[in-house]
């Protein structure tokens, strides 16, 4: 037969003795470290001194700005004698190249179509530039496509 088990009375949950501790709900602003006056301040002397360092700062900026344009002012001249000399040096190549492959043509004269000058209306001295094809017939193919590809996507 089963043991009988003891009755036990059931603990109930009490609040302690003299009561819980208050909840506190009352505001506690939070501690300031600065006025308004203070803060003003600062920002007054925080711009004051940022644009004291910007004014310095653009002057260097224009004096670099003026001298790098002086520079390309310099410079330029140069670098479009350079590209003319290239130019002709390329026009120079292309006649020679056009010598030497049609030097076994009877009748052939550089510049010209069997004798018959090209441009009829021109006077001879005339420089007639060259279509992009042209200029870069006796070239190798690698500055073609590099001139090609700057020509056709700028």
């Amino acid at each position: 037969m089963a043991t009988a088990v003891p009755h036990v009375p059931p603990k109930q949950d009490l609040p302690p003795p003299g009561g819980y501790k208050k909840i506190p709900f009352a505001r506690v602003p939070p501690k300031s470290y600065f006025t308004g006056f203070t803060m003003i301040g600062a920002y007054v002397a925080v711009t004051t001194v940022g644009l004291g360092i910007y004014y310095l700062t653009a002057k260097k900026v224009k004096r670099d700005e003026i001298e790098m344009r002086s520079a390309q002012n310099v410079i330029f001249p140069i670098l479009i004698a350079e590209r003319d000399r290239e130019f002709l040096r390329q026009l120079r190549r292309n006649r020679d190249e056009e010598a030497e492959l049609m030097k076994n043509v009877p009748g052939w004269e550089v510049g010209t179509w069997y004798g018959e000058p090209v441009f009829k209306t021109l006077p001879e001295d005339t420089l007639v530039t060259p279509i992009f094809k042209e200029f870069y017939a006796h070239s190798d193919w690698k500055s073609y496509a590099k001139r090609a590809h700057l020509k056709l996507w700028s």
